[in-house]
């Protein structure tokens, strides 16, 4: 069964704290977003090896496992978004539907090793690239399809949000399905 679309806009996450995960992008400094991914990262092979990994708690939520295949998927996006402003000035970034990509990938069919694996990989790429952008580029700007603006500085925000968010989703759903 399909989950429906996620269609709320998370650009708040940048100044504000997530009531949910605890999030709070306003305190968070662009030089700790590689530490954030890397510690994030380092959480999902156990969640990716719950015998429950391919299990919904719900109709709405997804599995672990499409949660880990979404947050890998993330990492790369981020990290595709992130070389693009680095090489363009004020690119518009291609328009990304997450939920088309979880139902056309078959995120709940993959094999969850691979996915820890592929995650972890992502991850720590996106860790890399953005600890290595130079002082001076953090202001350059890009813009979502949805004519959202974002600076280097607030698309690391963003994204950071995004996998401390879904880890919080999949930690707090175990007792759940457990």
């Amino acid at each position: 069964m399909a989950i429906e679309p996620d269609t709320k806009n998370w650009t708040w996450v940048i100044g504000t704290a997530c009531p949910d995960c605890g999030f709070d992008g306003a305190t968070l400094a662009f030089r700790d977003v590689p530490s954030v991914i890397a510690e994030n990262a380092a959480a999902w092979p156990e969640q990716l090896a719950r015998p429950d990994v391919r299990q919904r708690p719900d109709d709405r939520t997804w599995s672990p496992l499409e949660y880990g295949a979404h947050v890998r998927d993330v990492h790369r996006k981020m990290t595709e978004r992130l070389r693009l402003v680095l090489a363009e000035d004020d690119p518009a970034f291609p328009n990304w539907d997450q939920d088309a990509t979880a139902v056309q990938d078959r995120y709940g069919e993959q094999d969850p090793a691979v996915v820890a694996r592929e995650l972890t990989d992502a991850a720590r790429d996106a860790a890399a690239a953005f600890a290595a952008v130079p002082d001076g580029a953090v202001g350059r700007t890009g813009r979502r399809s949805d004519g959202s603006a974002f600076t280097v500085t607030t698309i690391a925000t963003y994204y950071a949000h995004d996998p401390v968010h879904h880890l919080w989703d999949v930690r707090r759903t175990a007792h759940r399905t457990g």
